[in-house]
């Protein structure tokens, strides 16, 4: 087996398991009767494939794959939130790739995070509504992203 192989075998398979822990996080939202979407368990699956994966044209497709085979087998989330989760993780992707070449790792995803979630509230203003624009308390959002964004800094040293 090729090292080329490998590194396909080896994409195919964390993809395989970072879209079957997608369709579990409604699942298991409702198992712990807490609502994980307020802590963007899909943005840390984003996040896992750019440190597993190591090709951010991999993770720009798991951008867009995660909340779609989430929506289609679990109706979750719902198809406008989708569309707008779908920009947000493809902004990720594509910042972070760019960046990561002259940053370090943490500042770089904070800027590809940050620039994720400006496309994801632009996007939601016009498809959703305005009044509804945020649905999750900014200093729990900010948690999440410095949480996530700090594990993936020390993940992506390491691996």
């Amino acid at each position: 087996m090729t090292t080329k192989t490998r590194t396909l075998t080896h994409i195919g398979i964390v993809d395989a398991a970072l879209l079957t822990a997608a369709c579990l996080i409604p699942a298991a939202s409702h198992l712990l009767a807490f609502p994980l979407y307020m802590l963007n368990p899909m943005l840390a699956l984003l996040l896992a494939a750019i440190v597993l994966g190591r090709d951010w044209r991999n993770a720009l497709v798991m951008a867009v794959l995660l909340p779609a085979i989430s929506f289609l087998f679990t109706g979750m989330p719902t198809a406008s939130k989708m569309v707008c989760m779908m920009a947000e993780y493809a902004v990720v992707a594509s910042i972070f790739g760019l960046l990561q070449r002259k940053w370090s790792a943490l500042p770089a995803v904070l800027v590809a995070i940050l620039a994720g979630k400006v496309a994801y509230y632009a996007l939601k203003a016009v498809i959703i509504a305005p009044s509804v624009l945020v649905s999750t308390e900014w200093t729990i959002q900010l948690i999440a992203v410095m949480l996530w964004a700090g594990l993936f800094a020390l993940l992506y040293k390491k691996i």
